[in-house]
């Protein structure tokens, strides 16, 4: 795409939005699991509550059975679950 700039007859790419409405993103329904997840892991991350691990929990099972996450990042799941979750300021004994 080029533009033309009024300081200069010479045309320089455009880097903005391309506005051609036939192209539009879609993102495929592993990048949609993987967005999804990811979000759930930070809200789990952050809060730490038994409704987020269990959100987390089910929705990475989800996208595992119909194969939309894959065994890597799942392992990445199961990795940080196995962990106890401890509320900054508590010990663990």
């Amino acid at each position: 795409m080029q533009a033309q700039h009024p300081s200069s007859s010479v045309s320089k790419a455009n880097t903005g939005p391309c506005l051609n409405a036939g192209s539009t993103y879609k993102p495929t329904r592993p990048m949609l699991a993987t967005a999804v997840i990811g979000a759930a892991l930070i809200g789990y991350l952050v809060h730490k509550t038994p409704d987020a691990r269990q959100r987390l929990e089910d929705l990475a099972d989800m996208a595992q059975t119909l194969g939309d996450l894959s065994e890597r990042d799942a392992a990445v799941v199961a990795q940080l679950l196995a962990k106890p979750a401890t509320l900054k300021g508590t010990k663990h004994v």
